[in-house]
């Protein structure tokens, strides 16, 4: 087997992570192909390993960048942008589980709300029924908010 074709496999099998976590191919191929180098890669090379467009490749890093997953450097005396692991790969996957967790508790007690306020129109045993449903719903969700809150402060093990 060569090379190319090893890192082709290395970085599906990382997609194949991502992919199991609700995410796209790119995102676990991008983490992939960063920790396979073990060195800042300009957009680029990036996208030429991963064999993704710089349009689609840039959109992707804009999400890693924003779940703190990667970084985005210039080097001194370089137009081009360079992009970094900012952890390491558990680190990196605990920190997109954490985010696509909380955003997804997040917009579901903001529904919650609206469901209430929905529910409030009604009248009798159904408006009853409807809110203490979503009321046990939500604490739940609020303990949940919590304990993402406790997990997020926990830190990796190191070796």
């Amino acid at each position: 087997m060569q090379q190319q074709e090893i890192e082709r496999k290395i970085l599906s099998s990382f997609a194949n992570v991502t992919k199991a976590l609700g995410y796209s191919d790119v995102h676990g191929k991008i983490i992939g192909a960063l920790l396979i180098e073990g060195k800042p890669l300009s957009l680029q090379e990036l996208s030429k390993k991963i064999n993704y467009s710089l349009a689609m490749t840039s959109l992707s890093l804009d999400f890693l960048e924003l779940t703190g997953v990667i970084k985005k450097i210039k080097e001194s005396g370089d137009r081009k942008l360079y992009i970094t692991i900012d952890g390491d790969m558990i680190d990196c996957l605990r920190k997109i589980v954490l985010y696509k967790t909380q955003r997804t508790v997040e917009d579901s007690l903001a529904e919650f709300k609206n469901l209430e306020e929905a529910a409030t129109k009604l009248r009798g045993e159904k408006r009853r029924k409807l809110v203490r449903t979503i009321k046990i719903l939500e604490k739940e969700l609020l303990r949940l908010k919590k304990y993402l809150a406790i997990l997020s402060d926990v830190e990796v093990p190191r070796d």
